[in-house]
């Protein structure tokens, strides 16, 4: 079946701001949420569907990926290392409620959350890299440092010294979490006396003080897909903190930045630059080699161009994301004019100005007539 419209899904038009679709959001999850509607399979879709509209349209860059494209924006994993995929339509609820989700609460039975150990699911992190507009053009491969939570080597991440002894929490009775009520919702919520282990130790690592992690310096490699923009985000599954005591690893999350170019700025798919021409070529025409990322390319430059004006090079702006199309090249030509001249140019240029007459030029004849309507 054809996915809906996510503006309809969430009854919102194409234009709403994005308080509005928040708004929205929070009174259409709460309606069809399935724990107002037990056993109503259709709620439950329901529910997923406007998470999933929500997901999309609440993201500056995957509303835009959207409106451009549809819904063929996010086929095949698009957004690259796994940024762009769903999130569960439950932890968007959560986030959005304030509700700190996990295994063994109400939102487990429609999910099939885990135990204690994905309580003590590690934190995500977030690393900034700077990379050169060349790099965004040709997509490259980076190896990034971090500092972050391991599992512990001395006890492979469990948390206990050999030999210990591990027993089942009296509190939480080896679930890892407490339920808390919120009104009509029901909240599982990380055991404070085990922290979400489900269990305890008598004899705690010494290394790690029975946490299971260490912190140690990790390096990560990365692909980055021709075509990145500034403030896209890569998702390295796994690559954040270990959770306490086995727990799951969260994940990092990559945010590009663009270095500064010195010729060229970046608007979408498109480059702009500025280029200076001898005024000798912009009034009798002629060909000139323009700087594009890939080399250079010849440009036409007709007779009688003016200074400032933009010329367009198809195809050679930046590569589009998962496409083989690319944008423009917009080039802005500077008429340049000599400085210093010697006798023989003066003179030739003299010349020149005797055989033109005064001002005998579009552009001031333009202004003048201009001139004499300001005047009259």
């Amino acid at each position: 079946m054809a996915k809906r419209c996510y503006y309809e899904v969430l009854q919102v038009t194409r234009t709403i701001e994005f308080e509005e679709i928040k708004k929205s959001y929070r009174k259409l999850a709460v309606k069809h949420h399935p724990d107002k509607n037990p056993g109503d399979s259709t709620a439950e879709e329901r529910f997923r569907e406007i998470a999933e509209a929500y997901d999309i349209l609440s993201d500056s860059e995957k509303r835009a990926a959207y409106d451009r494209y549809g819904h063929a924006a996010f086929q095949g994993g698009m957004g690259g290392g796994g940024g762009g995929g769903m999130h569960d339509p439950f932890d968007l609820f959560r986030e959005m409620f304030g509700a700190s989700g996990g295994g063994g609460g109400v939102f487990d039975h429609f999910f099939g959350g885990g135990g204690g150990a994905q309580e003590g699911r590690g934190s995500d992190l977030r690393y900034d890299l700077r990379i050169t507009l060349e790099e965004a053009f040709s997509g490259c491969e980076k190896e990034i440092e971090l500092r972050k939570l391991d599992a512990c080597g001395d006890c492979s991440g469990s948390g206990a010294a050999k030999g210990a002894k591990v027993s089942t929490c009296s509190l939480c009775r080896g679930r890892g979490q407490v339920v808390a009520s919120r009104g009509f919702f029901q909240v599982a919520q990380p055991c404070p006396q085990c922290h979400g282990a489900g269990q305890t130790i008598d004899k705690p690592c010494k290394s790690c003080r029975g946490d299971g992690r260490a912190e140690k310096t990790s390096r990560i490699k990365l692909t980055i897909p021709a075509g990145i923009d500034e403030g896209s985000r890569l998702r390295s599954s796994g690559g954040g903190e270990a959770g306490s005591r086995g727990g799951g690893t969260g994940d990092l999350y990559v945010v590009i930045h663009l270095k500064e170019h010195s010729i060229f700025s970046r608007d979408g798919s498109d480059l702009h630059c500025r280029m200076p021409i001898p005024f000798v070529t912009a009034a009798l025409g002629g060909e000139i080699e323009v700087p594009t990322l890939a080399g250079t390319v010849t440009m036409k430059v007709p007779a009688g161009t003016q200074g400032g004006s933009d010329f367009r090079v198809k195809g050679h702006g930046m590569p589009r994301l998962q496409s083989h199309a690319k944008g423009d090249l917009h080039v802005k030509l500077e008429v340049e004019v000599p400085t210093k001249l010697d006798d023989a140019q003066r003179k030739s240029l003299e010349a020149f100005a005797e055989l033109c007459g005064d001002h005998n030029t579009p552009l001031h004849r333009s202004f003048t007539e201009r001139l004499k309507g300001l005047f009259s």
